[in-house]
């Protein structure tokens, strides 16, 4: 018997199965698939060449976690991107990076929005600075009436801490929509349209949507090789930072079994006391999920087992990313009509979407048609930065692409138009870069359907969860189970439905695992 039974070993469930360990329980990992890592691996998708599958980038990575489980020794090595972005529009190009480039590059295109830049970052910085203090602790579990209280007068007093202009801006990101915002401080549409971007990212929505800003913000909390807000590339793809994880927590005596799925959780007496996985039972004092909330409690966790409320509430969580996923192997670089020449540029994060507008109407293309022809693509090229993944002279990109709905409509499927969708989104990086098409030499596909089928994702929903207003911090995943305690005693969420959300930060595991400690501790009313 072991004390934690963890469910599923994605880069949270590896987060939390450390810090477990590493106080000295017996934890076990129990895995569907045949690797660790979740959505967070790396493919050999066409021999010689290998990328990330899923998730692609660093930065949001949690520097605690990568201390705390001393990744670097495990083998996790980071590189920064050269250039941040690189934004091809029509007849010219933005770019964005360290040392000065973002405002240089804003202030060719218009002296006022670089004043404007200013002003954003100064504003930006004492929202990240107050986002940034929640990260690794739960919210305010305003469900709980007593217990809530000292985490209200903690963020009562960060508050307090403000200025008024501080406390508008806090209140203009936390509940506007991106553009609203951005059109306060810019004027150009290249401008907007690179901040703009992350209000999309795994977000199917207009960034004209309200509580499209507070995506934004999610994406500007992390940092890569240490420098804040940079972003990064993990050598060897993202499947090496989970291989380090499962390295770190089998260092501190952590089961993680393969190829073990698991079909329910026992509940007896009102208390998750283990679960069954491949027709055994595991008995353990707690669960831990790191999988959707939807998966949760619609499929492992047994009818009558919670109130139907609660039951009622996690059928219908909201999960709708609208992200299609490919690999691409490359005979060679991409020549970008706006800036030809191989550069720095091709580091970059390279997003074809050249306006707040263009990113609307591919939106509103996919609300009335499924998924749109003319797509919000960010395309990265690690081959630049890691000559680990392709033969020599070759290459291998990642297109990250918005919006392509998970549900089609009536008598059409993904498995008939994954194809087509895929050939869509060639033809718009190659609008971009004339020959990107013929240099393409295999490819890797993953609809939202085929995210869901092989990663869990319900829905293809890549954060676990939309990260809407009526889905944040004390809300996430509901009301009175924000603190990663699951209405079913001894049951504990530690995915990125919950707080603090989506992305490779390892914040949900490290928090659930303080949940699960404090739990444990003599003097402590709630017993796992």
């Amino acid at each position: 018997m072991h004390d934690v039974v963890i469910i599923g070993a994605g880069h949270n469930g590896l987060t939390c199965a450390y810090y477990l360990a590493a106080k000295g329980l017996k934890v076990a990992v129990l895995e569907a698939s045949d690797t660790v890592g979740g959505a967070a691996v790396t493919d050999e998708f066409l021999p010689g060449f290998r990328n990330s599958a899923a998730s692609y980038t660093v930065s949001l990575l949690n520097p605690k976690v990568i201390r705390d489980l001393d990744l670097e020794r495990h083998g996790l090595k980071v590189v920064l991107r050269k250039t941040d972005n690189f934004l091809p529009g029509d007849g010219d190009y933005l770019l964005s990076g360290r040392n000065g480039l973002t405002r240089k590059e804003i202030a060719r295109h218009s002296r006022k929005d670089a004043e404007g830049y200013d002003r954003y970052i100064a504003d930006l910085d004492a929202v990240v600075d107050l986002l940034k203090k929640w990260l690794l602790r739960s919210p305010p579990n305003v469900g709980a009436r007593l217990s809530a209280i000292p985490k209200i007068l903690t963020l009562g007093k960060d508050m307090a801490g403000l200025s008024l202009g501080e406390t508008r801006v806090v209140h203009d990101f936390a509940l506007r929509s991106a553009g609203e915002v951005l059109d306060r401080y810019f004027e150009t549409d290249i401008v907007k349209a690179l901040f703009g971007f992350d209000g999309v990212v795994g977000n199917f929505a207009s960034p004209y949507a309200a509580g499209s800003a507070y995506v934004l913000l999610h994406h500007l909390f992390g940092e890569a090789a240490g420098v804040p807000g940079a972003w990064g590339h993990a050598i060897g793809g993202m499947g090496s930072i989970t291989q380090a994880m499962a390295r770190s927590a089998r260092e501190k005596g952590a089961d993680i079994l393969l190829g073990t799925p698991v079909e329910e959780i026992i509940v007896e007496n009102g208390k998750a006391v283990g679960v069954v996985a491949g027709g055994k039972a595991w008995r353990a004092d707690t669960v831990v999920a790191g999988v959707n909330p939807k998966l949760l409690f619609d499929k492992l966790v047994p009818q009558g087992a919670v109130d139907a409320d609660v039951h009622n509430r996690m059928h219908h969580w909201k999960g709708e990313s609208a992200t299609f996923r490919m690999n691409v192997a490359l005979s060679e670089l991409p020549k970008f009509t706006v800036l030809p020449k191989k550069g720095d540029h091709l580091t970059a994060g390279i997003i074809m979407a050249p306006s707040l507008g263009y990113m609307h109407k591919a939106w509103l293309d996919a609300e009335n048609n499924g998924w749109t022809k003319q797509p919000v693509v960010e395309m990265l090229i690690p081959s630049t930065l890691d000559s680990t993944l392709t033969p020599k002279g070759k290459h291998v990109a990642s297109l990250f692409c918005q919006h392509f709905r998970f549900n089609l409509g009536p008598g059409r499927s993904w498995d008939k138009e994954r194809e087509k969708a895929a050939d869509a989104i060639i033809a718009t990086v190659d609008s971009h870069a004339p020959g990107f098409a013929k240099s393409v030499i295999g490819r890797q596909i993953h609809s939202p359907l085929d995210l869901e089928r092989r990663f869990g994702l319900v829905g293809g929903d890549i954060f676990h969860g939309k990260m809407s207003l009526d889905q944040l911090f004390s809300a996430r995943p509901m009301i009175g189970a924000a603190d990663y305690r699951m209405p079913l005693k001894g049951l504990y969420l530690c995915g990125s439905g919950a707080h603090p959300g989506g992305g490779v930060t390892g914040a949900p595991g490290h928090n659930a695992a303080q949940a699960v400690l404090a739990d444990r501790k003599p003097w402590s009313r709630r017993k796992p």
